[in-house]
């Protein structure tokens, strides 16, 4: 008599283990702390916040704790890979949900009222740092590429890092100066707003080239594909989204609504995800999507979405994009003098590409200088890209350091050479009226 055969059940997974664990949440308690001081310490300084949370990242990692601890920064951030994953992943969430926030807040109302002015100084900002970013990623020491990495691929990613602007460091500066209801503000953030959308498709091209290959066929099918997907979800996916929206901020629970925004935003970056691209693509265009249909819904609601993902997730990621950078690379001659060179083409050509294509449109000499000072801040967006870089092994430590460095400097430029050449602008009689209205009169 045959016995009937059972199934054999997969034994369950382990949890993780009590010490792994441990580790990782001294990690995040000590990465979110230090990032939450050194933020509010770089405010009063009057710096960018996310100056103080990549610093936070470098006191913990090699550039300061291991040479001054090595013992206990071994013990805290241990070479295991399953260690690094769950970091990692708090990380990962973080940057999605800051990129997708940051597409929330974009205007597209205002970029199309800005119209042509808008597209010139945004070509000029883009096109003259690409092309100079990209000569220069084809001429730096090959010491400075990921080993295996490939020339082509190391060149694109300079050129993108080089041609991006960071419209939540340029919004916030444009805001704590108060100069949000002058005309050149609201250029400053259409042109910058088109920058960044420009600079989103531009990753996804170089991130298909880093994980496919240059493979032109492929490369065609994956952006081709790409774009169909936005242009599906802008049209055929808004009714969709608008409605899922307003019915989750029917709930009494504020949370639905928090929680359905996220949904999506995450939703879109496993798309891209599934395509080949970066998921931060994704996740920017999926906050496009919300912006364009629901975000005015419940804005009460969505605040404390945008409170715990600027306060709690976005500094905890700058944090661990801090603890990669080892500033003793710098003591390396060739890494020295690629910094001073990608700093130098970043800054000039942006400035220059900026304030050439402000003065096409018949914009003042002052006013084409400011354009060009806020567009150069390059902040969130470029760390944002290094990271992308490292983790495809197209960009080496050395070279994340050296474009996480270009970040801050440009971010740290941004303000006093915009209030500089703000203060030679004559303030209009409706700017003096908007300013009544945004102040309470």
């Amino acid at each position: 008599m045959k016995h009937a055969s059972h199934p054999v059940l997969a034994a369950p997974v382990a949890p993780i283990g009590t010490h792994v664990m441990l580790v990782f949440l001294l990690q995040i308690a000590l990465l979110l702390g230090a990032a939450l001081l050194l933020g509010l310490l770089a405010r009063r300084l009057r710096m960018p916040a996310v100056v103080g949370e990549l610093c936070a990242g470098m006191l913990l990692g090699p550039s300061v704790l291991a040479h001054a601890a090595p013992g206990f920064a071994h013990w805290l951030l241990p070479a295991r890979p399953e260690q690094q994953h769950l970091l990692d992943a708090v990380g990962q969430l973080g940057v999605l949900l800051l990129v997708g926030v940051t597409g929330m807040n974009v205007d597209l109302g205002m970029i199309r009222r800005q119209g042509l002015t808008a597209a010139r100084v945004s070509a000029g900002g883009l096109l003259l740092p690409l092309a100079a970013g990209f000569g220069v990623g084809w001429v730096l020491p090959d010491a400075l590429l990921a080993p295996g990495g490939d020339r082509m691929v190391f060149a694109c990613f300079v050129a993108v890092a080089m041609c991006v602007s960071a419209i939540p460091v340029i919004a916030k500066t444009l805001l704590e100066m108060r100069l949000m209801h002058r005309d050149v503000g609201q250029l400053i953030v259409g042109a910058s707003v088109v920058d960044d959308m420009v600079g989103w498709l531009l990753l996804s091209v170089v991130s298909a080239m880093a994980t496919t290959g240059v493979r032109a066929g492929h490369l065609v099918f994956t952006v081709g594909a790409l774009l169909g997907g936005i242009a599906l979800a802008m049209t055929l996916g808004r009714p969709v989204v608008r409605t899922v929206l307003r019915r989750a901020a029917q709930s009494p629970e504020p949370a639905v609504t928090v929680a359905t925004a996220v949904g999506l935003v995450v939703l879109c970056a496993a798309g891209t995800q599934a395509l080949g691209v970066e998921p931060v693509v994704g996740a920017f265009f999926g906050g496009l999507l919300v912006a364009a249909v629901g975000w005015d819904a419940a804005p009460q609601r969505m605040t404390s979405l945008r409170t715990f993902s600027m306060g709690v997730l976005a500094p905890l990621f700058f944090a661990t994009a801090g603890l990669r950078m080892d500033l003793t690379a710098l003591g390396r001659p060739q890494v020295l003098g690629a910094a001073a060179l990608v700093l130098a083409v970043a800054v000039v050509f942006k400035f220059a590409g900026a304030y050439l294509g402000a003065r096409a449109s018949r914009l003042g000499h002052w006013e084409s200088l400011a354009l060009g000072a806020g567009m150069n801040a390059r902040g969130v967006i470029e760390v944002i890209i290094a990271m992308v870089g490292l983790r495809l092994g197209v960009l080496s430590a050395g070279m994340y350091t050296v474009v996480v460095l270009v970040a801050i400097a440009t971010s740290l430029m941004a303000p006093p050479l915009l209030r500089t050449a703000v203060n030679r602008i004559e303030i209009t009689g409706a700017e003096r009226e908007r300013e009544k209205v945004l102040l309470g009169g």
